[in-house]
């Protein structure tokens, strides 16, 4: 048996990059095959993203949402993970990956009615592959590996991706879920968002571990960090994660390091805790500012298309923020009647006394 020296673990990995900020692509061999169409409508989507993002933060001060976390300067982690999936895949999201479920299916206005509270904001429409935002951290790292299992067993060519932040790196969920998929061979993807801070820790306090990327070691699966503020470093990470998963090879863990401009949740002050000189030198890092340098040069994009797409962004989340307050207030008997097929006896009596 080879020894692996500890060195080995010891020392950072680089992060994949594809993109450069400048727009330049400076690794053509993991450069992900994209049509002018496709590459247009990734930079929409996170054009769109970002544009709902600082109207959903407004929304929640004026307190038409409930829970928002803010998504702003994630873009590329989030909008390329799941553009590199297929309809057929399971997306199991943290409570701050909205983004994945709406562009995978879920409907903008149900995003919503999840926000303040809303039984139906956690219907799923039929054919849409998804689990709703879990609060709990980590939880949903567990409920990707058993959907991953249920593939398996039913010799289906999907694959389930779960996301979670460095924080709920450090939970037992995320141990737990890594090595039961290493193990059995599963078609998981654990795509861990490392902006630097679980909330207000700072990411070197959380961990002895150089990166997110080396605890894939101890589980048998492969472990790469990519670069999360390039969107093509992302998209090729995953889908080739994802052909790794369809082969019947296993699981990867993916760390994508990344910024978010905005603070943990509304109630958060990141100025307590980041300096500005550090959210300076991220921000020269926009993901969606490089793409736009990249497609710029291409010929595919110019200042008026971002113009444009805010100004649809703006006009749709009115849309569907007005359709979320219109929908029938909860009562609790509906609330009742929403979770069984039949109603329990003594949950019928207690509908009555509500009634």
């Amino acid at each position: 048996m080879t020894k692996v020296p500890y060195e080995v673990y010891t020392e950072d990995v680089e992060a994949l990059s594809v993109l450069s900020p400048d727009g330049e692509v400076i690794n053509k061999d993991k450069m992900p095959a994209l049509t002018d169409d496709q590459l247009k409508e990734i930079m929409y989507r996170m054009v769109f993203t970002r544009t709902w993002d600082d109207r959903a933060v407004n929304l929640g001060r004026q307190g038409r949402l409930g829970f928002y976390a803010p998504v702003s300067g994630q873009e590329a982690t989030m909008i390329g993970s799941e553009f590199a999936l297929q309809k057929e895949d399971f997306v199991c999201p943290g409570y701050r990956d909205i983004p994945q479920l709406v562009w995978h299916g879920l409907p903008l206005y149900q995003a919503f009615l999840y926000s303040r509270g809303h039984q139906h904001g956690g219907q799923i429409p039929e054919g849409v592959n998804v689990l709703m935002p879990q609060i709990i951290i980590g939880a949903q790292i567990l409920h990707a590996t058993g959907i991953a299992m249920g593939f398996k067993l039913k010799k289906q060519q999907n694959v389930a991706i779960t996301y979670t932040g460095d924080g709920g790196s450090s939970e037992g969920d995320f141990y737990e879920g890594l090595n039961y998929a290493g193990r059995f061979k599963l078609p998981v993807i654990f795509f861990v968002q490392n902006n630097g801070y679980a909330i207000t820790t700072p990411f070197a306090k959380q961990t002895a571990a150089k990166s997110i990327a080396h605890k894939a070691v101890a589980a048998g699966i492969p472990g790469i960090k990519v670069d999360g503020m390039d969107v093509f470093a992302v998209i090729s990470a995953v889908q080739e994660a994802a052909e790794r998963a369809r082969k019947g090879e296993g699981a990867t863990l993916i760390e994508a390091v990344t910024y978010r401009f905005r603070p943990h949740s509304l109630s958060d002050d990141a100025s307590k805790y980041r300096s500005k000189e550090e959210e300076g030198q991220w921000n020269e890092k926009d993901p969606i500012a490089r793409l736009a340098k990249y497609l710029e040069k291409k010929g595919l994009w110019t200042e008026e298309d971002t113009l444009r797409v805010r100004e649809e962004a703006k006009a749709t989340v009115n849309e569907q923020i007005k359709k979320a307050e219109q929908t029938e207030k909860m009562t609790v008997p509906g609330l009742i009647d929403s979770m069984f097929e039949v109603t329990p006896k003594h949950l019928e009596e207690q509908k009555a006394d509500f009634e």
